[in-house]
């Protein structure tokens, strides 16, 4: 029987509860803080662990380190004679026996991952004397239904927040944080910044409070101006901020990419202006973000803190029933009796917990109320590594294998904690290893998982440390950027001084690098600041056509020789040293495409511009030099002793790469004479294709495959060593010169052979049905289906041999075939069409 929403004990009675709520700079978390310490003992719940942490350093000052807690899934620092606790939600002793009890930020019960705790600690938390329930104006219906005893408080903002419109990133103003909503686009942003303003800190939620308090330090002493954060920092985090641009309005939920809502555009706008200072908001301008710009009325309801109320929190039962898995899920995915309360999504412990249960010998050791409640502790274990429910099960269910019969070793623990204790590696890296070691950090936690605990926990709280001392020194050597330009401020402001050279491709000023030439293009340092920058471009406008030239002149000898290094065709693209330096458009013929110079080297001098781009010319004359056997068919085809049809075919033939199916071809209209003058011209007509051989081979293919590329057609890569038979899997087309045949491709050429062959045994045998031999097809490595779907294209059709009598034994006698097209075989009407001036030619006409 399901039990009630509100099954749990309601100790409302015991104290009066407040909700204050308001919006962003109301004081309310302030006035939590002095409520609490106002109070004999007592715990506040907040949504992150940077939060708790803030909080507990400042009541450690007011009440001393050894009476005040610091309680997170792992970190936990509990002195003996602690009274006074700063948590995290999930953390929060609900059955303490405190005199005071807050919650921050409650309206999260509306959060899809996380809601339903929020939910539960609003439902159930509460102190002996006083309970606090801090959040925005729009909890207020929720906490009328759901905590109908609780004297509602609203708080008036202590400063404006007004919109400034959005600015491009050289002009947003100092102390102003830039907010985006992925680590990606964070570290971009935070690279531009660097390189326009000297540097930036970085504020994520991922990272430990140690990296955290010292990034936030480089902001608040005034070192760099700029903060760049995700939406962690909406979350109550005191900075001293006076304008906040959002880099996006978009957002991955965890189950969409969806613009965000009013209010929260609010909490994260409302980090600025703290406390009696205005601040203001806007966004980012050339984001090419569709949505970065906040629509009238999202602007109105910031503006004047008018929201949509919440009408539903997310529930799910905190005191399930664990006397089974099955019956520990069913209670998880109970559905709330009331209106006010939907159920909760499916978090990634009940994810976890699910994917376990498939497995029957973790079912099996699952046995007992306290096994049950075991695995469910496991199972909630906080993905950390954000690897999704997959990974993470298979984590846990290692996790599990050691917990179920008793402690994991401490030599396990410390092996692997010593195994990321490694402050080597880029920010991504280390920030992998710093949430591998919160993982672990979380199991030591735990009072009964670990042996040698308090050592265990100690050793992961070190090597944290010393890891996000490395990821602090990697994210400000990385953003922020302390390098005088000592020769620049010498030389002054008149770039034409400074003496430009090209060492290796790098551009130097009096041995100092300003740049880097790739290809026809220069490209400043990206470690010069904005205003070195403008003189760097200026002593490289004035010294860029001469250095050119001479790499103009150096190009032209080495093609002139033969000998171009790092001079490619991709596609329709000429590129040297990885840059595009021409490209191939349309001519007037397939085989005469016209080469066009790239706009970067319009700095060239009039006459080396001129001798480069012939000299490329005749090397791509060169590279395309194999297409020689459908240039010769190009030229027969402009001539008119050739007649109509054969012109015709011939187009088509060199349109097509020199490969036709003969269905489309139309050889059954030739005469005799052309029929010898298209094999003269080497086109071999086989019995399903009509194809050049020499076009067969890799070179004219690779050039022909640009040629494609220049009219935009798209076509698979041909294989270097031009193989008989290439996989073909589902639609995917088959590169130039080869025929599909299911999930083969099989070489023209081969594709002939095989059939020229069939025939040969078809006229052997008289026109009978007859075995043929796969040996030569398996040695090109055709598989038996594609096989037969080749000689059902020429106009075979298989005779399966008659099963043997019920219990008789002997070897599968072959199929035999007969060649017999019919009217939907691609051979039928060539086939069919008598040639012109044979004898059955005047029958035909009169027949048609």
């Amino acid at each position: 029987m399901a039990r009630s929403t509100f099954a749990r004990q309601d100790r409302s009675g015991q104290g009066r509860i407040k909700a204050v709520l308001g919006p962003t700079n109301t004081g309310k978390t302030h006035l939590a803080i002095e409520r609490l310490c106002a109070h004999s003992s007592g715990a506040i719940g907040f949504p992150l662990r940077l939060l708790a942490r803030e909080v507990y350093d400042r009541v450690c000052a007011i009440k001393g380190a050894d009476r005040v807690a610091l309680i997170t899934g792992e970190e936990r620092i509990e002195p003996k004679h602690a009274r006074w606790l700063l948590c995290t939600a999930e953390a929060m002793p609900t059955q303490a026996d405190l005199a005071f009890v807050a919650l921050d930020e409650a309206q999260l019960g509306a959060d899809r991952e996380r809601g339903h705790v929020f939910t539960d600690r609003l439902l159930h938390a509460r102190g002996r004397e006083e309970t606090m329930i801090l959040g925005s104006a729009t909890l207020e219906p929720m906490v009328r239904a759901l905590v109908p005893d609780a004297e509602i408080v609203g708080r008036p903002r202590f400063s404006t927040l007004s919109h400034a419109g959005a600015r491009k990133l050289s002009r947003i103003p100092p102390r102003s944080a830039i907010v985006a909503f992925s680590a990606e686009q964070v570290y971009a942003i935070a690279e531009m910044l660097r390189r326009f303003r000297g540097g930036a800190a970085v504020v994520m939620g991922a990272l430990s409070p140690e990296t955290r308090n010292r990034q936030v330090a480089l902001y608040q002493s005034g070192e760099v101006d700029y903060l760049v954060a995700t939406d962690a920092i909406g979350m109550g985090l005191n900075l001293d901020v006076q304008h906040v641009a959002f880099a996006g309005l978009s957002k991955f939920d965890g189950v969409r990419q969806r613009r965000l809502f009013p209010s929260e555009m609010a909490q994260i706008a409302g980090r600025a202006g703290r406390h009696q200072t205005d601040g203001t908001f806007g966004t980012l301008a050339g984001t090419a973000s569709h949505d970065a710009e906040f629509l009238p009325e999202e602007v109105y309801a910031i503006e004047e803190h008018r929201f949509a109320p919440l009408t539903q929190l997310f529930w799910r039962n905190a005191d399930p029933d664990c006397s089974s898995v099955a019956r520990l899920i069913a209670d998880l995915e109970q559905i709330p009796d009331r209106s006010e309360l939907r159920a909760a999504p499916e978090a990634i412990d009940l994810a976890v917990l699910k994917r376990l249960a498939d497995d029957p010998a973790i079912l099996a050791d699952a046995r007992g109320a306290a096994r049950v409640g075991r695995l469910w502790d496991a199972c909630r274990l906080p993905d950390f590594r954000q690897h999704g429910a997959d990974t993470h099960a298979r984590f846990v269910a290692r996790l599990w294998a050691d917990l179920k019969d008793g402690q994991i070793p401490g030599d396990h623990v410390a092996r692997a904690i010593a195994e990321l204790d490694r402050p080597d590696g880029d920010i991504d890296t280390l920030q992998g290893r710093i949430a591998a070691i919160r993982s672990w950090s979380y199991i030591a936690q735990r009072p009964d998982w670990v042996v040698a605990r308090e050592e265990m926990a100690a050793r992961a709280r070190a090597a944290e440390a010393r890891l996000s001392d490395a990821l602090h020194g990697r994210l400000t050597e990385r953003f922020v950027n302390r390098r005088t330009s000592v020769l620049m401020k010498k030389l002054g402001p008149d770039a034409g001084l400074l003496p430009v050279t090209v060492a290796e491709d790098r551009v130097e000023v009096d041995g100092e690098p300003i740049g880097v030439l790739v290809g026809f293009r220069f490209r400043v340092d990206p470690n010069a600041r904005l205003a070195d920058r403008k003189l760097l471009l200026a002593a490289a406008e004035r010294h860029l056509p001469a250095l050119l030239a001479e790499r103009a002149n150096q190009l032209a000898a080495a093609l002139a020789e033969g000998n171009p290094a790092n001079l490619a065709l991709s596609g329709a693209s000429l590129e040297w040293d990885g840059e595009r330096i021409a490209r191939l458009v349309p001519g007037k013929s397939v085989l005469t495409p016209v080469l066009v110079l790239e706009p970067a080297l319009s700095a060239l001098p009039p006459a080396a511009r001129r001798d480069l781009e012939l000299a490329l010319e005749r090397w791509i004359e060169q590279a395309l030099d194999s297409l020689a056997p459908l240039r010769k068919l190009e030229a027969a085809s402009r001539a008119a002793e050739g007649g109509p049809e054969l012109r015709a075919l011939l187009i088509r033939l060199v349109e097509a790469g020199g490969a036709l199916t003969k269905i489309e071809s139309g050889v059954e209209l030739l005469s005799q004479a052309q029929r010898h003058l298209l094999r003269r011209l080497g086109v071999q007509v086989g019995a399903l294709h009509l194809f050049v051989p020499t076009m067969l081979k890799p070179a004219p293919l690779a050039a022909w495959r640009t040629l494609q590329a220049v009219r935009g057609q798209a076509a698979p890569q041909p294989h270097p060593a031009m193989p008989p038979v290439l996989a073909c899997a589902g639609r995917e087309l088959p590169p130039p010169g080869y025929r599909a045949l299911g999930k083969q491709a099989l070489r023209l050429d081969l594709a002939e052979k095989l059939l020229h062959a069939a025939h040969g045994a078809r006229s052997a045998g008289s026109g009978k049905p007859v075995v043929l031999d796969p040996a030569l097809a398996i040695s090109m490595g055709l598989h038996t289906p594609a096989y037969a779907q080749l000689l059902r294209l020429a106009g075979f059709q298989p005779i399966m041999p008659r099963p043997l009598p019920k219990g008789a034994f002997g070897p599968i006698q072959p199929p035999r075939w007969r060649w017999r097209p019919t009217r939907r075989d691609p051979v039928f009407a060539q086939s069919t069409v008598p040639p012109a001036g044979g004898a059955f030619a005047a029958l035909a006409g009169l027949v048609s």
